[in-house]
């Protein structure tokens, strides 16, 4: 990825399961131009690793507040995470 490519890891937290926040996640990913993931964690969670130019990520890290219809986002955790090695395309992966 070029100089202006960044990634993050995030975890978003709240009523974030049952409500599609997977597959919004990967549609609205992919409509920025993103790549990387997004599972479900065992605590109630979902995380994600997403990577693309630094606008599209923070556009992206602003969605995940608003998430869904049904959605009730109460934390959205970031950590830097290196932009090297991404998948290609957007997966939903658990």
């Amino acid at each position: 990825m070029g100089k202006d490519r960044t990634a993050a890891l995030v975890r978003i937290s709240g009523g974030v399961q049952g409500v599609s926040f997977r597959v919004w996640t990967r549609a609205r990913a992919e409509q920025l131009g993103l790549v990387g993931w997004v599972r479900n964690e065992d605590d109630g969670s979902v995380k994600a690793l997403i990577a693309g130019p630094e606008t599209a990520v923070s556009a992206m890290l602003k969605e995940f507040w608003k998430g869904p219809p049904g959605a009730s986002v109460v934390a959205v955790e970031v950590e830097v995470a290196s932009p090297e090695a991404m998948p290609s395309g957007f997966q939903i992966t658990a």
